[in-house]
């Protein structure tokens, strides 16, 4: 180890020397299957958080005050060593996101469903207001939105997100009731489908009128910090919640979207959001998360989320990922409108299936569960392949 290492070291295990320093636990390795990488000495490989995704290596970061002072890559046979080389509360922080990372999550029931966290769900998407960003109103009859839900769920979507205001930047704020108004109908004729149906809203008077009509998941693109009663409604009704991360807490959820490091904060405020639901009475069993890409971000912000889709596993909830259509893809093509997004939007799913993301919130289900079966072949065919384990 080098003198500065030493010394880097030395002041990490000191009692109060890093009071204000955060600690990341990065799977920076991945592999296609936990026998892949396996040698003499047993396993090389952990599974993400129930998934089908498997981690080998890993990088242990220390920022305070915006600064990495302290990285440590390591292997499973030197996590021991590297989880308490910081020393004192960083290394109890460091030895809980161990554990978060080989977490297997409870599925949820939900309704007549049971939705299990061992493959990637797919989550319709169903907007039934006039301004979407994606498909301009298309479904915001009942008649379209209805036809609409059934071929997502014949498709293989696992769950239905009902939304019925448009969260795009600049667009104009929705009134409570109108929004109602356009939620409750929709929920009402997937329940009469058997669907399982969350409903994306950061207003307590929807998503309570909405449980009443039939849906079960409440999906908070505000984190439950625009409206202070989602807490209490969502603890005391025993739903689960979804918790996005986006910089504005008031009517633009964009606003303030400046970071020193994108991935940090946003690891810092999904895990300050969790907590918060859980003192306020949400079973943590029913916490998922979600990173809000496109929310208040810049291109190169939401690439650096993407590509570290892994370390949000430390936190110790599902997650889930909606970059469906995002305005990324045109910036990183041909600016192609949202509805010619699908390859992009594709691309962006494989991605979060490879990191072990437990959901994928999308726009166009069948080429997503079909993507999703493919992927998971190549997944079955490499965990049976016991040509890859280790001579006896």
């Amino acid at each position: 180890m080098s003198a500065a290492k030493l010394l880097d070291t030395a002041r990490l295990s000191k009692p109060g020397a890093m009071s204000s320093a955060a600690i990341y636990l990065h799977p920076i390795g991945l592999s296609a299957s936990p026998q892949s990488e396996a040698g003499e000495e047993g396993p090389a490989s952990i599974r993400l958080a129930g998934s089908m995704a498997y981690a080998s290596r890993f990088a242990l970061v220390v920022r305070e005050d915006g600064a990495v002072t302290h990285r440590r890559v390591f292997g499973l046979k030197d996590a021991d060593g590297a989880l308490n080389e910081p020393g004192g509360t960083l290394s109890e922080e460091a030895r809980a996101q161990w554990a978060n990372l080989q977490k297997a999550h409870e599925p949820w029931d939900v309704g007549a469903r049971t939705i299990r966290y061992d493959q990637p769900q797919v989550m319709g998407i169903l907007n039934v207001t006039p301004d979407s960003f994606s498909d301009g109103g298309e479904f915001d009859t009942a008649e379209a939105g209805r036809e609409h839900a059934a071929a997502m769920l014949e498709a293989g979507a696992s769950i239905i997100d009902i939304g019925g205001e448009s969260t795009r930047p600049g667009a104009q704020a929705t009134f409570e009731g109108d929004e109602i108004e356009r939620v409750i109908p929709a929920v009402e004729y997937c329940t009469s489908m058997g669907a399982a149906i969350s409903v994306d809203t950061r207003r307590a008077g929807v998503l309570e009128a909405a449980l009443e009509a039939g849906a079960q998941i409440a999906n908070d693109v505000s984190a439950m910090r625009y409206d202070p009663r989602m807490s209490e409604l969502a603890a005391n009704s025993g739903c689960p919640v979804i918790l996005m991360h986006a910089p504005g807490a008031g009517e633009n959820l964009h606003d303030g979207g400046e970071y020193l490091d994108v991935v940090s904060e946003v690891f810092d405020f999904l895990k300050d959001a969790r907590t918060k639901a859980i003192a306020a009475g949400i079973a943590e069993h029913h916490i998922m998360l979600d990173p809000g890409i496109g929310f208040g971000k810049s291109l190169g912000d939401n690439l650096a989320l993407m590509n570290a889709l892994p370390l949000f596993h430390a936190l110790g909830s599902p997650l889930m990922v909606g970059a469906s259509r995002k305005r990324m893809i045109g910036a990183l093509s041909r600016e192609e409108d949202a509805d010619q997004r699908l390859g992009g939007s594709i691309a962006l799913a494989m991605r979060a299936m490879e990191a072990g993301v437990h959901v994928l919130r999308v726009h166009d289900v069948a080429e997503t569960v079909q993507a999703r079966n493919v992927w998971r072949g190549l997944r079955d065919a490499a965990l049976t392949d016991f040509s890859q384990l280790p001579a006896i």
